[in-house]
C-alpha cells in the first residue's frame, strides 16, 4: 500500500503544469530526434546536459526520461518508412516494417509500432513500480564485495556485448576506467595523472566527455566519412488497423514486453538483443498462412514484437539504474551523469535520500506514454517531415549547442579544446569499431568500483579471499566469467 501512496505523491508532482510541460518538450523532442537517423538520445541528452544544469533535478529528469523513451518510438517511423533505423533498437523492425510500407501497408505497420511501444511501456512501467523500491530494499543489504563484484559484472557484459569484438570492448573500457583515475584520489586525496593541469584536478567531467564522444563525434563522423546524402521521402499521413491485425498484434505486444523487460535490468548491453529475440520468436510461433510474409510482403507480428521489446527494455533500464546506480544501456550511463551533476547518487538509499524525484519521475513515464501516443498517431505527417532537414546545418547545429553548452559549464577554453580533442578520438574509435559506451559506463563506474575494491580489502584485511566467501559475490564472480568464456567456448565447438 505504500507503495501505491508514494506513487500518488509522484503523480501529485509529475502532473504540476511545469513538469507536464517538461514531460512535453522531452517527448516531442525525443520523437524528433528517433525520427532522424543518425542521431539518438544518448547524443541528445549529453548535448542538453549542461544547458539542463540550471534546471530543477526533477524537471531535469522527466525531460531527459521523455527524451530517452520517445526516440525509441520515433525511431521506428524511418525504419518502416525508409528503412533507415533511427535507432539501433529498431533496426529489427526495418526488416518487416519496410517491406510493409512498400506492399501499402505503412500505416498499419506505424500504428502498430506506436500502440504496441503503449503497451509495452506502460506494462514495464508497472513493473518497475512494482520491482523498483524491492530490489533497492534488497541492494541495501549488499557490502562493498558484492557492489564491486557488481561493477565488474556490468563491465565485463556491456563491453563483451557492444561492439564488434570482446577485446575492443574491453579496450573501450580500460580507457574510460584510466580517465576515471584522473584528478583527486576519493580516499586519499591525493592528486594523480593530471600532467600539472590545474583543470584536471577534479577529475574528468563526465558531461564533457559524454558531449565530445557522442555528440561531437557524431557530427565530425557525419561530416567526414558519411558525405551529404539525403533519404529519399515515402509519403504517409494516417496510422490504422484492421481488426484481423490488431488481433494479430496483440499477441505480440504482450510477448515482446515479457522478452524485452528482463534484458532492460541486466547490463547487457540494450535493447538490440531482446528485439532480435521477439522476431526469432514470432516468426517460429506465427501461423502457417501467415509465416510466408515474412521477408515477402512484410508480416506485422515482426513489427509489433521487437518494437514492444525495444520499449520494455528501455524503460527496464530504469530498475537498475535507480536502485543499484548501474547503467545497462549508453543513455542510462548519461542520465547517471546526470543525476551526478546534480550531487545526487543512483543507489539503493536513493528511495530515501529521494524519493520525491524517484516517485515523480515514475510517474512521468505513465504520462508519457500516453503523451507520445498522442503524438505519434495522428501526427505521423509531421514527423516525416524533420526527414527533409539537411544533414549540413542539423550537424552545424549540434557543434554550436555542444560548444556553448560545455563553454557554459566552467567558462574555461580548455574544456573546449579537451571536448574537441575526445571527440577526435571518438571518431577514430567509431571508425574502428571500438564501441565509445564502455569508455563513460569505466568513466563512471570506475572510481565507484575503485573505492568498493579497497573498502572490501579493507574488510578482508587485505586478502582476495572475501570475494569468494560471501555467496553473492562469489556468484557474481562465476557469471563474469561465464560471460567472457562461454562466447570463446561456442565459438570453438561451432569450428570443431
Amino acid at each position: 500500500m505504500d507503495t501505491w501512496n508514494q506513487l500518488l505523491g509522484g503523480f501529485a508532482t509529475a502532473a504540476t503544469p511545469l513538469n507536464l510541460l517538461w514531460a512535453l518538450a522531452g517527448c516531442a523532442l525525443g520523437t524528433a530526434i528517433g525520427v532522424l537517423p543518425g542521431l539518438g538520445p544518448a547524443v541528445t541528452v549529453a548535448m542538453l546536459l549542461p544547458i539542463t544544469g540550471q534546471v530543477e533535478p526533477t524537471a531535469s529528469m522527466i525531460f531527459f526520461a521523455g527524451i530517452y523513451y520517445g526516440a525509441m518510438y520515433g525511431g521506428s517511423t524511418t525504419s518502416i518508412l525508409l528503412n533507415t533505423p533511427g535507432e539501433t533498437g529498431t533496426m529489427v523492425t526495418a526488416l518487416e516494417g519496410f517491406k510493409m510500407a512498400k506492399n501499402g501497408r505503412a500505416g498499419a505497420a506505424l500504428a502498430t509500432s506506436a500502440i504496441g511501444s503503449f503497451v509495452a511501456g506502460t506494462i514495464a512501467t508497472v513493473l518497475v513500480t512494482l520491482f523498483a523500491p524491492i530490489l533497492a530494499e534488497f541492494a541495501v543489504k549488499l557490502g562493498p564485495p558484492e557492489y564491486f563484484c557488481l561493477m565488474l559484472l556490468a563491465f565485463t557484459t556491456v563491453s563483451a556485448v557492444l561492439g564488434q569484438s570482446t577485446l575492443r570492448g574491453l579496450t573501450s573500457l580500460f580507457v574510460g576506467l584510466a580517465m576515471g583515475l584522473v584528478g583527486m584520489d576519493q580516499i586519499t586525496g591525493q592528486v594523480r595523472y593530471t600532467a600539472g593541469v590545474i583543470e584536471l584536478m577534479d577529475g574528468l567531467e563526465v558531461v564533457l566527455v559524454a558531449v565530445g564522444l557522442f555528440a561531437v563525434t557524431e557530427a565530425l563522423y557525419n561530416a567526414l566519412y558519411e558525405g551529404k546524402s539525403e533519404a529519399s521521402m515515402n509519403k504517409m499521413n494516417k496510422a490504422h488497423m484492421t481488426k484481423t491485425e490488431w488481433r494479430r498484434s496483440w499477441p505480440a505486444w504482450l510477448r515482446g514486453t515479457v522478452i524485452g523487460f528482463p534484458f532492460g535490468t541486466i547490463p547487457a548491453g540494450g535493447s538490440e538483443i531482446p528485439t532480435f529475440l521477439s522476431y526469432a520468436t514470432e516468426r517460429k510461433l506465427a501461423d502457417p498462412e501467415h509465416k510466408k510474409e515474412f521477408g515477402t510482403v512484410g508480416a506485422i507480428e515482426g513489427v509489433a514484437g521487437p518494437e514492444a521489446a525495444n520499449n520494455s527494455a528501455v524503460t527496464a533500464t530504469l530498475v537498475p539504474l535507480l536502485t543499484l546506480g548501474i547503467p545497462t544501456s549508453v543513455t542510462a550511463a548519461i542520465l547517471l551523469s546526470a543525476l551526478q551533476n546534480y550531487g545526487i547518487n543512483a543507489g539503493p538509499q536513493l528511495f530515501q535520500t529521494s524519493s520525491d524525484l524517484v516517485w515523480a519521475l515514475i510517474a512521468s513515464l505513465y504520462i508519457g506514454n500516453v503523451m507520445l501516443l498522442v503524438l505519434n498517431l495522428p501526427m505521423v505527417g509531421l514527423w516525416v517531415k524533420l526527414l527533409k532537414i539537411p544533414k549540413a546545418p542539423l550537424y552545424a547545429g549540434i557543434l554550436i549547442f555542444a560548444t556553448v553548452g560545455v563553454y557554459g559549464m566552467r567558462q574555461s577554453s580548455f574544456d573546449l579544446f579537451l571536448m574537441f580533442g575526445l571527440a577526435l578520438v571518438g571518431v577514430a574509435m567509431r571508425r574502428f569499431d571500438f564501441p565509445t559506451a564502455p569508455v563513460i559506463v569505466g568513466l563512471i563506474l570506475g572510481p565507484l568500483a575503485e573505492a568498493q575494491f579497497r573498502n572490501a580489502m579493507s574488510i578482508g584485511e587485505g586478502s582476495f579471499t572475501v570475494f569468494f566467501e560471501r555467496p553473492m559475490s562469489a556468484t557474481l564472480l562465476t557469471i563474469v566469467l561465464l560471460v567472457l568464456i562461454t562466447p570463446r567456448l561456442l565459438a570453438w565447438h561451432r569450428r570443431s
